[in-house]
């Protein structure tokens, strides 16, 4: 991961799938390399004042929280109700605004070698009425890091999550492989090694990660 730069869009198949653990362990592991790291959260629900996903990469990278987490540069949107962004905004009767977002995440590019940015949910979460996470993921053409898991379903949702990455025409860079929590030990080495035998044929360049630390 030594010759990772620039900035990673972090997705999951489902919501709590491990995102927010596995983009504060890439951190962590990327800052041991000597590499001048950050996380980013695009959009926080669920939350007042703070980000508590930010909040968990910290901990997770053993660092405290840093002055563009204090001004809100690294979640520029934090919305009380833990629901997608789109119904979020509503209830807090605010806009979101993509380019907040955008000059937030290029305010920390300069500062940083790489910037992890953490979405909300999975790939097809609507941001606003009319625009997916989807759709932000392709107009920005970050590379992708997607978290999946072993636990039942999740080859279904990881390959249709594939599936729609790879019709936008994006890139990915890294399938995160979460152990935690356990599932079925048959169904999780099965489901490891078919999207080993998958990344291999469609994206044989992304780095395939076993994340086994809780």
């Amino acid at each position: 991961m030594n010759n990772m730069k620039g900035i990673y869009f972090v997705t999951g198949i489902d919501t709590n799938v491990g995102k927010t653990a596995a983009t504060g362990f890439i951190a962590r592991e990327l800052s041991d390399q000597g590499i001048n790291v950050i996380t980013q959260k695009m959009i926080q629900t669920g939350c007042i004042d703070e980000s508590e996903d930010i909040v968990e990469h910290r901990r997770i990278m053993n660092i405290p929280l840093s002055d563009v987490d204090k001004d809100g540069t690294t979640c520029p949107y934090i919305f009380t109700y833990p629901c997608s962004p789109h119904l979020a905004s509503k209830i807090d009767n605010r806009i979101i605004d993509i380019q907040t977002i955008d000059l937030a995440t290029e305010k920390l590019a300069k500062q940083f070698d790489v910037v992890l940015l953490e979405g909300a949910g999975g790939i097809m979460v609507p941001v606003t009425d009319e625009y997916l996470t989807l759709d932000y993921m392709q107009d920005k053409g970050y590379p992708v890091i997607l978290v999946t898991s072993g636990k039942l379903g999740s080859i279904n949702h990881t390959l249709m999550t594939l599936e729609l990455i790879r019709q936008r025409g994006l890139d990915i860079a890294m399938l995160v492989y979460n152990l935690y929590p356990k599932a079925d030990e048959v169904l999780e080495a099965d489901t490891m090694n078919y999207l080993k035998r998958y990344m291999s044929k469609y994206f044989p360049n992304a780095i395939f990660k076993i994340l086994d630390q809780f």
